[in-house]
C-alpha cells in the first residue's frame, strides 16, 4: 500500500513550512482536497478533517470580517488530530491564530506562491497518481507509433523476441516480463517497468540485455498509456480465428476494458510486423476508418445487387 506523507508534498512542490512542523510526517489517506468555506463560517458538522485543507484569497479574506475570538475558534476547529496539513496559496500572510493552533495540534501549515487553482490541480494530480489502483501483468509493453501495446501470452511464446524486433524497427520498449499498471481516471491505464528491470530485456539463449545501452535513449520509455492488448497463443488448427476483423475482443484490467487482438503463433509468421500493423490499424479506427466494416458493407452491397438481378 502506497503511503504519502505531508513531507512528500513539501519536498515535491517546494512548499514553505510556516507552522506545525511536528506533524510533517502525518499520513495523507485520500486524494480529495477540501477548501474550508462553510467551516470559516463556523459550520463544522460535516467537516472532512481527514483531507488536505487548502485556503486561498477567498477563505483568508473572510477571516478579516470575524472577531479575534471567532478566528481563533475557527482555526482551532480546523486543526484536528487527523488533518494532514493546511496549504496557503498566493504566498499570502498566514494568520497568527492559525500558526498558533497548528503548532499546538501538530498540523503542518504550508505556503505556496502560486494561484489557488494551479496548486489544487498539481496537488490533485500528484495524489491521484499515488493513490491510483494498481496491478501487475506478465507481458511486454511497447510503444508502437504512439500506441501502447501490451503483448501477453504464455511463457516462452516469443513476447520478448517480438519486442526486440520491434525495438530494432524503431519502436520503444517500456517494460519486459512484468508490467506494473495503475489506473488513472475511469478509462486510462498507465504501464511502467519495475525499477529492478527497467530498460532490460530477457532473451532466452542470450540472457539479459540493456536496450538503452544497445539502441540508445530513444529506444525506451519509462511509462506509457496502454491502448491495445496483443495476445500471442500457439496456433490451434481446430480454432476459428477472426479473418475479417469484425469481432472485437476485450481484456479487462482493473476496471478498464481494452481492445484485444489474438494472434496465433506458428513458424513463418512475422509477429513483429503483425503487431505493428495491428497498432496502425487501431490508430486508423480511432480516426474513424474501419476497414473491416467498410469491406462488410461493400460485400453486402454486392450481394444485394446480385439478388436484385436474379429476381
Amino acid at each position: 500500500m502506497v503511503k504519502v506523507r505531508t513531507q512528500d508534498l513539501i519536498d515535491r512542490f517546494e512548499l514553505e513550512l510556516v507552522g506545525g512542523k511536528d506533524g510533517v510526517h502525518r499520513e495523507i489517506v485520500t486524494s480529495d482536497i477540501s477548501r474550508p468555506g462553510m467551516e470559516m463560517a463556523g459550520y463544522f458538522t460535516h467537516y472532512p478533517k481527514e483531507r488536505l485543507q487548502l485556503m486561498g484569497r477567498t477563505e483568508l479574506s473572510f477571516l478579516y470580517d470575524l472577531t479575534e475570538p471567532e478566528v481563533r475558534d475557527r482555526m482551532e476547529n480546523l486543526c484536528t488530530d487527523v488533518t494532514p496539513g493546511i496549504v496557503i496559496t498566493r504566498g499570502m500572510e498566514v494568520p497568527a491564530a492559525l500558526i498558533e493552533a497548528a503548532d499546538e495540534a501538530g498540523v503542518p501549515v504550508m505556503r505556496s506562491p502560486y494561484k489557488t487553482t494551479r496548486v489544487i490541480s498539481r496537488l490533485t494530480t500528484f495524489l491521484e497518481t499515488k493513490f491510483a489502483p494498481t496491478t501487475a501483468v506478465h507481458g511486454v509493453l511497447v510503444d508502437i507509433y504512439g500506441v501502447g501495446v501490451l503483448i501477453t501470452g504464455k511463457s516462452g511464446i516469443g513476447k520478448s523476441e517480438t519486442a526486440l524486433e520491434l525495438v530494432k524497427r524503431g519502436h520503444r520498449l517500456v517494460a519486459d516480463d512484468n508490467v506494473e499498471i495503475r489506473q488513472e481516471d475511469y478509462d486510462t491505464l498507465i504501464g511502467n517497468p519495475p525499477n529492478l528491470i527497467e530498460h532490460l530485456l530477457e532473451i532466452r539463449g542470450l540472457g539479459i540485455i540493456n536496450v538503452m545501452t544497445l539502441f540508445g535513449a530513444g529506444a525506451v520509455r519509462n511509462f506509457k498509456r496502454i491502448s491495445l492488448v496483443a495476445h500471442l497463443e500457439s496456433w490451434d488448427g481446430e480454432k476459428q480465428y477472426d479473418r475479417l476483423g469484425l469481432d472485437e475482443e476485450t481484456m479487462k484490467i482493473i476496471d478498464v476494458h481494452l481492445p484485444k487482438a489474438t494472434i496465433p503463433v506458428r513458424p513463418g509468421r512475422n509477429l513483429s510486423v503483425i503487431i505493428e500493423v495491428a497498432a496502425m490499424n487501431f490508430r486508423l479506427k480511432r480516426m474513424g476508418v474501419n476497414t473491416a466494416e467498410e469491406f462488410s458493407e461493400r460485400l453486402n452491397s454486392v450481394i444485394d445487387v446480385d439478388n436484385t438481378e436474379i429476381e
